[in-house]
């Protein structure tokens, strides 16, 4: 992982921040001020928001901003390994992702809208199995839809459009899965605007290697009964089109949108997602 005066590097620190926050959350966030206030509105769900491979919970906040301003109660969980979290990266699981997602849940007290993003699609299907009556409806955008048994290693390589492979950087010793940062930009922002992809590289961080193997454990009597959508992505070059759609097929869900955007669609086109967000919240 990259190291800033002897300290790990998130996903919006210094200048890269304010770089996204310029671009992307005062976008996002402007219907604020024309609404007076981002008000919470009676009835509305609690969406949780679960960041995916690569990076952390400040990838989401654009789209947290948009949904606050909409009147929902937004938690953004960042999961273990990453900076500002609990434990390092090598120690990180997937049943520690699990865990952390269900200590953020544990003071709500209706059911909440959780959405995971890429590799977070198991985390949320984890979080189902393991206690669907804390879920309103999982919702996966660009995500890993798994059936019993399967992890991201599995379901990687069930994706013959996928470009993500050959820029991954497996660190087995250390147990860490890193990725050329600069080549990641063509693949996780084919769609991005000029000024994102030139910062790209600077937002990128190395994964923990073990939850990515890791198969998940799902049953029809608990996950099966968890309402669910999806949110796809039609320029994805991470999971693909084609894998979508193998996934859908496998797993239906209760509602299908798609959104016009690469693999961080949080991230070029953050009001949009939102609004499928709020869409399959409902």
């Amino acid at each position: 992982m990259k190291q800033v005066d002897g300290g790990a590097r998130h996903c919006l620190s210094g200048p890269t921040m304010k770089i996204i926050k310029s671009m992307l959350i005062a976008t996002a966030t402007a219907s604020v001020t024309a609404m007076g206030g981002g008000a919470l509105a009676a009835g509305k769900p609690t969406i949780a928001l679960v960041h995916g491979a690569f990076c952390d919970s400040h990838s989401w906040d654009a789209v947290a901003g948009a949904l606050k301003a909409d009147g929902y109660k937004v938690i953004n969980i960042n999961l273990p390994g990453r900076p500002g979290a609990e434990g390092s990266l090598k120690d990180a699981t997937l049943d520690g992702y699990r865990q952390t997602v269900l200590a953020a849940l544990k003071d709500e007290k209706a059911p909440v809208v959780l959405v995971g993003h890429s590799f977070a699609g198991i985390t949320i299907s984890n979080v189902g199995e393991a206690a669907p009556e804390k879920i309103k409806t999982l919702v996966y955008v660009a995500a890993l839809l798994p059936k019993d048994g399967d992890s991201l290693d599995k379901l990687a390589h069930e994706d013959p459009d996928a470009k993500i492979g050959p820029i991954l950087k497996p660190d087995v010793a250390n147990g860490i899965m890193g990725i050329d940062k600069a080549a990641s930009v063509d693949v996780f922002l084919n769609d991005g605007p000029v000024q994102l992809r030139s910062v790209f590289p600077n937002l990128v961080i190395d994964e923990p290697l073990a939850p990515l193997a890791t198969p998940v454990h799902l049953t029809a009597a608990r996950f099966g009964k968890v309402d669910k959508a999806y949110i796809r992505t039609s320029k994805d070059l991470v999971i693909s089109p084609y894998l979508q759609s193998a996934m859908l097929a496998a797993t239906p869900v209760r509602l299908t949108q798609t959104i016009e955007t690469g693999h961080l669609g949080m991230l070029t086109d953050p009001k949009g997602l939102a609004k499928a967000v709020e869409k399959a919240a409902q």
